[in-house]
């Protein structure tokens, strides 16, 4: 009997507290004057108030747990819970990192020791757990009365400008000279810029009713147009300068510091008046241009996390599916054993570079891993107690390689199949003896099934060559049919019948390997040649050698997975051709006030008409792909 001799690694229960996914709202929209549209992207956070100090940035993954408790513990009591947000998710990552780490490396100690069961260990955790759970619920209790006040205040806030609302409306029936009218609405105005926050849910319609009642109020007082005029100029001014400092955030590294900085300006914009009618929608165009750019690049960084996350959930879908199949599989020697044990750490070593899967599914997933890795060092276990003698395993082996042998010898993938009979037989001459009474019994089931697959082999080679040959001769034809193709005055007709050629030449099968390259260069030549003659353009021409090429594809083995490489492609310049119209239409905006700009607009505009012209053709290519049964 051998001695078992089991590297068992079983993974610990993953933390109780998880990372929270932090995604970016939906996009919402403000007014600026009657018809100004404002495109807002905000990011849900769960503190925000004003800013407060941030604690010194700390290296937690140095600090043993003991000491990340005592960091935890030093940042609740010393500071305000808006500040170490950061700074305790990162503990808290740390620290179950560690305990996982800590809980495996005792589990193997364990295990590594004579007879030693996997039901009797405990891991000696000295209660260090409990205190973490006891110090993150003190600061999750904190940060929740934090909030509390947080929305407190937006309530106020909200109260006290929907009250300066009414009290701009209240401008309109006053009996007071004009001049006093207009002072006290730019004290309104000032009141409102002081006034705080409120919650997102109320603050596009609290805008929408402030942004109206300036406007009837503009209307109402009639006020002075050289005084109302300086005043529009003056906004002008103002929002000239926040597109300014929009277009330079388009270069800020940080997306995500970006995005905010974008959430102040767009304040700031909207505390910022009318501007004169004539340059309203350029200044709003520019504005809003710079935005969707900050905006999409934010969207596209926190969906980029999202994809990670469902990437790392197929991952460790796919280890999962690994061990199952181990699992399931039939194992019948000590060497497969210890072969399939060396699999499963490999698995497991593998499983732990793995990041966070989504939220939702982190826990089911690792609970899967962790069963499977269990059951199957509970198999192996069961398997070192029953174990059969060697000649009984040869018994066994010798069989196993009948069988593969019967279920591959209807083969007809005959390059992958010869060379796992060659295999089979190298293994069968290596397995040992086996008991008198079963030993001819294997060996002449075992010949049968290879006997019947090379012989078939023999035959279909013996008649692929004259359907080789016949296929030669049938593309011949159509070289020569090609060359002496008759042209009518229609264009369009002749490329149709030229592309049924083509697809014709694509359905006969394959020729001897000697003369491939030549009569594929024949054909093309001569293709190539009638499309010269007819003048066809570059762009049809494409498109008719595309419609040959992918209908070259049919019937062939690796159809779906070259379907899917030149979709890959097509989009990828799609994307870029996209990017590089956006990039130019961009640009205009900058040029239009210019000095001596009209050439270079018509060059910009001459660039993007090519570029869309490109970006139909790949359309186009992207159709005809869709179109493939």
């Amino acid at each position: 009997m051998e001695q078992e001799n089991l590297n068992e690694k079983h993974l610990p229960e993953e933390g109780a507290l998880n990372n929270s996914d932090m995604s970016p709202e939906a996009s919402s929209i403000e007014t600026d004057g009657a018809n100004e549209q404002l495109v807002e992207n905000e990011a849900e956070t769960e503190l925000s108030g004003e800013e407060s100090v941030q604690p010194a940035a700390d290296d937690y993954s140095k600090y043993n747990r003991a000491e990340l408790i005592s960091k935890l513990n030093q940042l609740i009591n010393n500071n305000q819970v808006e500040t170490i947000v950061t700074a305790v998710e990162e503990i808290k990552s740390c620290f179950y990192k560690k305990y996982r780490a800590d809980y495996q490396a005792a589990r193997e100690s364990f295990m590594s020791q004579e007879g030693a069961d996997a039901e009797n260990f405990k891991f000696a955790d000295e209660n260090q757990e409990e205190t973490f759970k006891e110090l993150y619920a003190q600061y999750k209790q904190k940060k929740a009365v934090y909030n509390q006040q947080v929305e407190a205040e937006r309530e106020a806030n909200l109260k006290a400008r929907l009250a300066i609302i009414e009290e701009i409306k209240g401008l309109v029936n006053s009996d007071a000279p004009i001049g006093k009218i207009f002072q006290d609405f730019h004290g309104l105005q000032n009141r409102w810029r002081e006034s705080g926050e409120v919650s997102p849910a109320e603050s596009k319609n609290v805008w929408t009713a402030y942004n109206y009642a300036v406007e009837q109020f503009y209307e109402y007082a009639k006020i002075n147009k050289e005084l109302r005029d300086l005043d529009l100029k003056e906004n002008l001014k103002a929002k000239t300068e926040l597109c300014e400092k929009a277009e330079e955030l388009i270069l800020e590294k940080s997306v995500v510091k970006a995005f905010r900085d974008l959430q102040v300006l767009h304040d700031k914009w909207r505390e910022v008046g009318p501007v004169p009618n004539e340059q309203k929608e350029e200044i709003w165009e520019r504005f809003k241009a710079a935005t969707s750019i900050i905006n999409k690049k934010h969207q596209e960084y926190f969906e980029g996390q999202k994809d990670q996350q469902i990437k790392n959930l197929e991952q460790k879908t796919t280890l999962c599916e690994r061990l199952e199949e181990i699992i399931n599989s039939e194992i019948t020697k000590p060497k497969e054993w210890e072969e399939k044990s060396n699999d499963v750490l490999k698995i497991q070593e593998l499983w732990r570079t793995i990041g966070y899967a989504p939220k939702k599914d982190n826990s089911k997933i690792y609970q899967r891993f962790k069963n499977d890795c269990d059951l199957f060092f509970a198999k192996k276990r069961d398997f070192y107690k029953d174990i059969k003698a060697e000649q009984k395993d040869n018994t066994q082996r010798k069989l196993e390689l009948c069988e593969k042998a019967e279920q591959l010898k209807d083969s007809t993938d005959w390059k992958k199949a010869t060379d796992e009979f060659i295999a089979m037989q190298q293994q069968w001459k290596e397995i040992g003896q086996t008991s008198r009474k079963q030993s001819e019994q294997l060996w002449k089931r075992f010949r049968e099934a290879c006997d019947f697959f090379f012989k078939a082999k023999s035959a279909h080679f013996s008649s692929i060559d004259g359907d080789q040959n016949q296929n030669l001769q049938l593309k011949q034809a159509l070289i020569e049919k090609v060359k002496n193709f008759e042209k009518s005055d229609d264009n369009k007709e002749n490329l149709r019948r030229l592309t049924e050629i083509q697809k014709e030449w694509a359905q006969i099968g394959h020729v001897p390997l000697s003369q491939k390259d030549s009569i594929q260069k024949e054909f093309r030549d001569a293709i190539n040649a009638q499309f010269s003659a007819m003048k066809i353009e570059a762009s049809e021409r494409e498109k008719a050698n595309f419609k040959n090429k992918i209908d070259s594809w049919s019937g062939s083995q690796g159809k779906k997975g070259k379907i899917y490489s030149e979709r890959n492609k097509i989009a990828q310049q799609i994307r870029e051709l996209e990017n590089e119209i956006t990039l130019y239409e961009n640009n205009m905006g900058f040029f239009a006030k210019s000095a001596n700009s009209e050439s270079l607009i018509k060059d910009i505009n001459r660039k993007i008409d090519k570029a869309k012209e490109r970006l139909a053709d790949m359309y186009e290519k992207m159709r005809m792909l869709d179109d493939i049964d």
